[in-house]
């Protein structure tokens, strides 16, 4: 299984639990293809703009996840072959991160958000 890969990079958002990158249209239409179980953000143009963020730096193309040193190093061996955010900025809205906790699903707020860690 693999994301759609962006035609135009030019309004994209990144997922604020995956890093996937993508258009609000991709969104709407197929959801996040990693997160689809717990965000359900297929159809729901109001949950894409709360759980994706268009605050995101770099963007890594990860073909052979498996194999790749930095897909490895991102953590993204799990993920579907795509478009990754290396660092996204925004936090998730507390009824889903109480909903994902419900599910056990882990979420750290910023943990991809780079940003903030080197300012002083």
């Amino acid at each position: 299984m693999s994301a759609s890969v962006p035609a135009d990079l030019r309004n994209l958002r990144a997922c604020l639990l995956c890093s996937l990158v993508k258009s609000v249209e991709s969104f709407q239409k197929e959801g996040c293809e990693n997160c689809e179980d717990v965000l359900h953000l297929k159809g729901d143009e109001e949950k894409v703009y709360d759980c994706t963020s268009a605050n995101y730096d770099g963007m890594i193309a990860a073909m052979s996840n498996n194999e790749s040193w930095v897909c490895k190093w991102q953590k993204m061996q799990r993920k579907v072959k795509g478009m990754y955010a290396i660092s996204v900025s925004g936090v998730l809205p507390n009824n889903i991160v109480s909903e994902l906790k419900s599910l056990g699903v882990r979420y750290k707020p910023n943990q991809r958000d780079y940003s903030t860690q080197f300012k002083k």
